[in-house]
C-alpha cells in the first residue's frame, strides 16, 4: 500500500506541474507579464507554505551560513520558471514543457563534464535520442507558432536552470533542511521584485479570474506538486519518482492541445516520444 501511495503521490506531482500552461497562459493572455505572473506565483506559494508549516508547528528558524546557499537556489529556480514561461510566448506551451523537460539529460551532462560521474553508452545514446527528439520538434508547425528557435534557446536555458538547481542543492547538502522550498520561494520573489521594480512596474491584479488562475498556479503546480514529490520520493524513491515526471510533458501536450487549440504534427509527437525515452533511460541508468 506504501508503493501503492507513492506512484499515486508521483503521478500526481508530474501531472499538476504540467497544468503550468493552464493557469499561466490565461494570466498572459489577459495582459498581465511573467514578471509580475511568477513574483505572484511565488507570493502565494510562500503563504501557502507558510500556513502549512504553522499548523504542522515546524519552525520557521534557518542557519545564518545556509541564507546565500539559499539565494543561490533562488536564483536558479527563479531562472528556470522565468525562461520557461518566457518560452510560452514563442511556442506551444506542450512543446516548451517538452523541452524543459530535458533538465535530467542537462543534469547528467553537468556530473559527467564536471563532477567526473562515469560515462556510458547508455547514457550517450540518450543524450542523442534527446537531441534528436529537439531536432524533430523545430520541426513543428512554426505559421502556428508552435515552435521557434529563440523559444527553443530560452527554454533550453529553463531547463538548463532547473539542472543547475538540482545540482547545487545536491552539492551543498542542505536539502534536508525544514522550510527549503519556503525559502526557496520566498527568495526568489524578494529577487524578483527587485527585477521587477528595474525593468518594469509590477502589475496589480485587476481581474477576479486572472487572480483565480494566479492562485491556482502557486498552490497545484507549485505547492502541490511539491509536497506531492516529498512523498513520493519517501515511499518509492527518487528513481521511479522522476520516471513518472515524465507525465509533465503529455499533460502540458494534452492541455495545450484540448484547451488552447495548439497544433500537435507527427514531428512533434516523434520529438516528445524521443526526449520521453531519453529521459526515462538517464533516470533509469542512474
Amino acid at each position: 500500500m506504501n508503493k501503492v501511495n507513492g506512484l499515486l503521490y508521483g503521478l500526481l506531482s508530474s501531472a499538476s506541474f504540467g497544468l503550468i500552461p493552464l493557469f499561466t497562459i490565461p494570466a498572459m493572455q489577459a495582459g498581465m507579464q511573467f514578471e509580475s505572473i511568477l513574483f505572484y506565483r511565488f507570493l502565494f506559494a510562500c503563504l501557502a507554505l507558510g500556513g502549512i508549516l504553522l499548523v504542522n508547528g515546524q519552525s520557521f528558524r534557518i542557519k545564518r551560513q545556509d541564507i546565500p546557499s539559499l539565494f543561490l537556489l533562488a536564483l536558479l529556480y527563479l531562472m528556470s520558471a522565468v525562461f520557461l514561461f518566457w518560452g510560452y510566448k514563442f511556442m506551444a506551451s506542450g512543446v516548451a514543457t517538452t523541452i524543459h523537460f530535458m533538465y535530467p539529460v542537462l543534469t547528467t551532462l553537468i556530473m559527467m563534464l564536471f563532477f567526473k560521474e562515469k560515462k556510458s553508452g547508455w547514457r550517450i545514446a540518450a543524450i542523442a535520442s534527446a537531441v534528436a527528439g529537439v531536432y524533430f520538434l523545430s520541426g513543428g508547425d512554426t505559421k502556428t507558432g508552435s515552435f521557434s528557435f529563440l523559444g527553443l534557446f530560452i527554454v533550453l536555458l529553463s531547463a538548463l536552470g532547473y539542472a543547475l538547481y538540482l545540482v547545487t542543492m545536491s552539492q551543498l547538502k542542505i536539502g534536508q533542511m525544514k522550510g527549503l522550498l519556503l525559502y526557496v520561494f520566498l527568495f526568489g520573489g524578494i529577487l524578483l521584485f527587485i527585477g521587477t521594480e528595474t525593468i518594469s512596474q509590477l502589475q496589480p491584479i485587476s481581474e477576479w479570474h486572472t487572480a483565480g488562475n494566479l492562485i491556482l498556479l502557486a498552490l497545484i503546480p507549485t505547492v502541490v506538486s511539491n509536497l506531492a514529490l516529498v512523498r513520493a520520493v519517501k515511499s518509492i524513491g527518487s528513481t521511479l519518482t522522476s520516471v513518472l515526471g515524465a507525465m509533465e510533458p503529455v499533460t502540458a501536450v494534452c492541455v495545450g492541445i484540448f484547451l488552447f487549440g495548439e497544433a500537435f504534427t507527427t514531428s512533434i509527437g516523434v520529438g516528445i516520444a524521443l526526449i520521453i525515452a531519453a529521459v526515462i533511460v538517464i533516470i533509469l541508468k542512474r
